[in-house]
């Protein structure tokens, strides 16, 4: 059975950093594509980075030079680092991939929270 658990998340000012972890039991994260996506209150989740099954990592415009997404395939984990932070970054973020999504699986997510 796929599990995806997102940690990490928090409460932050705004300038501050946090590093979100997304672990996974019953699928392999090594040389498969991940991304993370997040979900602001009323609005669409969205994706935010993804690494690719070569290691290439993709950045949506917002967060270019403050995200950056790597992971550790003996902990089968990848990570988020997020630097910078502003209020608009503030959402539940998740890590997922692609066969999952087409599945309609979802972790929790982890609450980030950028107060100004």
């Amino acid at each position: 059975q796929v599990r995806l658990v997102e940690s990490g998340g928090g409460l932050v000012q705004a300038g501050g950093s946090l590093r979100l972890s997304c672990a996974a039991s019953g699928y392999t994260f090594s040389n498969r594509f991940v991304g993370w996506y997040r979900q602001a209150p009323g609005r669409q989740r969205e994706p935010v980075a993804s690494i690719s099954s070569g290691d290439i990592t993709n950045y949506v415009d917002s967060v270019k030079g403050r995200f950056t997404i790597s992971r550790d395939n003996a902990k089968n984990t990848v990570y988020l680092q997020m630097n910078s932070l502003k209020p608009e970054d503030t959402a539940v973020y998740y890590c997922n991939a692609p066969i999952l999504i087409t599945s309609g699986y979802w972790g929790q997510g982890t609450q980030v929270t950028v107060s100004s």
